[in-house]
C-alpha cells in the first residue's frame, strides 16, 4: 500500500535546508530527525548525503506509514532505516543502541511550534544524554527574537496556532537557547532562511 504524504511546505524547504546541511561537516554515522511529518525530508537528504545514515521518527502512526512508503518509492530499503516511534515528552526515547553509538546530530524541522513548550525542554533535555561533546542540534522554523515576531505573516501564524491550541506558538529564540544552555549546548550559527523562517545551530559543549 502506498501511503505516502505530501506537505507542501516540505517541497518548498527541503533545498534549502539542504543546503545549509551541506556546509555541516557529515561524518559517518546517524542523524536523528525528531517529528519526521511525512518522511519527504528524510528521503531527499538521504539520497542528498549518502554518507551518513538518516533515522527518521515520528510519535504518530499515519506518519511513520508515510515515512516507510516514501522510503520504498525512493528505492533506499538498503540504506535508510525503517522510522521509530518518538514521543518527546517520553524520556528516555527508545532508540537502536547501534544509531545511540554513532549519532552525529539531531534535527528538527518545524515541531516545536506545534507542539507543547514541554517538548522544547524535553527535546534538549534528552538531547543532551544521547549527543556528544562537538555533535550538533539543528533547529528549522518560524522564531521570535527578543520576544517579537520578524515578520507580520509569523504574527497571523502564531494567533491561528493559539488557536488551534493554546499550548502552540511560535517561540522565543532567547528562550530557546536558554533550553539548550542549561542542557550544555551553544548557539553556533543563525541562518535566514526563506519565508521568514531561521535555522539554528547548537554545538554540545559538555560531555
Amino acid at each position: 500500500m502506498d501511503y505516502r504524504l505530501f506537505f507542501p511546505a516540505t517541497q518548498r524547504n527541503k533545498k534549502y535546508i539542504g543546503d545549509v546541511l551541506s556546509r555541516l561537516i557529515l561524518k559517518k554515522g546517524f542523524i536523528l530527525e525528531i517529528g519526521s511529518g511525512s518522511g519527504e525530508h528524510g528521503v531527499e537528504f538521504q539520497k542528498r548525503f549518502p554518507e551518513i545514515i538518516w533515522q527518521t521518527s515520528d510519535p504518530y502512526l499515519e506518519h511513520r506509514k508515510s515515512i516507510s512508503s516514501w522510503i520504498a518509492y525512493e528505492n533506499l530499503n538498503n540504506k535508510m532505516p525503517e522510522p521509530i516511534e518518538i514521543d518527546v515528552n517520553k524520556r528516555p526515547w527508545k532508540i537502536p543502541s547501534m544509531l545511540s553509538e554513532s549519532l552525529q546530530g539531531i534535527i528538527s524541522i518545524n515541531m516545536i511550534h506545534i507542539a507543547p513548550w514541554s517538548c522544547t525542554k524535553s527535546f534538549f533535555l534528552e538531547s543532551g544524554k544521547l549527543l556528544d561533546k562537538g555533535k550538533f542540534i539543528m533547529l528549522y522554523g518560524p522564531f521570535k527574537i527578543n520576544n517579537n515576531h520578524t515578520s507580520a505573516s509569523n504574527e497571523l501564524f502564531d494567533q491561528s496556532l493559539k488557536i488551534e491550541n493554546n499550548n502552540w506558538g511560535v517561540r522565543d529564540l532567547e528562550k530557546v537557547s536558554e533550553e539548550a544552555r542549561i542542557n550544555g549546548f551553544i548557539k553556533k550559527q543563525l541562518i535566514q532562511m526563506p519565508a521568514n523562517n531561521l535555522i539554528i545551530i547548537y554545538r554540545k559543549i559538555n560531555i
